[in-house]
């Protein structure tokens, strides 16, 4: 499998911590302890999940190798819609006239991108499809509670789109060496560790400790077995890419791997934790720092929970 061309979009307004010391009486020194995080990216009012994929898409085309309307399958991977029937699958479909494409929606938390890669790959060894476009756009805000002390300061928007196919399209073509992903619903505070429930109080995340605690351990999880896939190691990683939910679990993790954190790859600090497009967005705003042969791992742990790895190679 071959990334193709990526693109992602970013909201322009910030929110910083000061708006929470204000709002929850927590003071920035704190939030900055506890998250890294310095400002979250919101999502403006005429914005939503579906406006954003479709701006990630645009962002994408100008170095897609071939016509976005040859893409034979799209797959919506996030949990944070703005409609759960017609996804952004469709609205992008419609959008850009693809016609004939698969389009479905998968969810698996923060990990929703890495299974949607696994998704396309299925298609693609089935022999029903083998042009694919991934978008994956999330608005925690819309559905953030921003009085809660525990998580409402957490969250970010943003979305990522990458297209892939089966075989080479050019010579710029990023490889995908592996896809792993693992449901972890049976470990833990599995389904209570992070929740959104739209009728109820938004996202919550009651026990941080054992999100973090699961985090950390199932992250290097999954990296190891792609790396066992793979036949590499470690050494041979020239970056690598955590989820970015909180900069605490990313040094946890480099300490665990005895990496240094300039191995690291982060945006937390100013666009906050901005779900399963977190790992994938921290690769597309890092393109030009590549160069032929590197590869990168990308590890991720979403609520419910669920863990995920994939490696690529320029």
């Amino acid at each position: 499998m071959y990334i193709n061309s990526i693109g992602h979009y970013v909201p322009s307004a910030r929110v910083t911590n000061d708006y929470f010391e204000k709002l929850n009486n927590l003071p920035e020194g704190w939030i900055i302890q506890r998250t890294g995080m310095v400002s979250r990216a919101k999502a403006n009012a005429d914005e939503n999940a579906d406006t954003m994929a479709l701006d990630a898409i645009r962002a994408a085309l100008p170095t897609l190798p071939y016509d976005i309307k040859s893409v034979d399958l799209i797959v919506g991977a996030f949990y944070a819609a703005y409609d759960t029937v017609a996804t952004p699958a469709h609205v992008a479909q419609r959008e850009f006239g693809i016609h004939g494409a698969k389009c479905v929606y998968a969810s698996a938390a923060c990990s929703s991108f890495i299974n949607g890669l696994e998704i396309i790959e299925g298609y693609f060894a089935s022999g029903k499809a083998k042009r694919a476009l991934l978008i994956c756009p999330e608005h925690n805000t819309y559905y953030s509670n921003e009085k809660d002390p525990k998580a409402g300061h957490l969250w970010g928007d943003a979305a990522v789109a990458y297209f892939v196919s089966k075989e080479r399209e050019a010579d710029t073509d990023i490889e995908i060496l592996d896809i792993f992903t693992e449901g972890l619903g049976d470990i833990g505070k599995g389904p209570e560790g992070v929740k959104l429930r739209p009728g109820e109080d938004g996202i919550t995340m009651p026990d941080g400790r054992d999100v973090f605690v699961h985090a950390c351990k199932y992250m290097i999880y999954a990296l190891n077995n792609s790396l066992e896939h793979t036949g590499l190691k470690i050494e041979d990683i020239s970056k690598l890419i955590c989820h970015q939910a909180n900069k605490r679990i990313v040094a946890q993790v480099a300490h665990q791997l005895d990496k240094p954190l300039d191995d690291f790859l982060n945006n937390i600090e100013t666009l906050g934790n901005t779900g399963s497009a977190s790992a994938a967005l921290v690769l597309s705003q890092n393109l030009d720092k590549f160069k032929k042969g590197d590869k990168v791992a990308l590890m991720v742990f979403g609520g419910g929970y669920s863990c995920g790895c994939f490696i690529v190679r320029f």
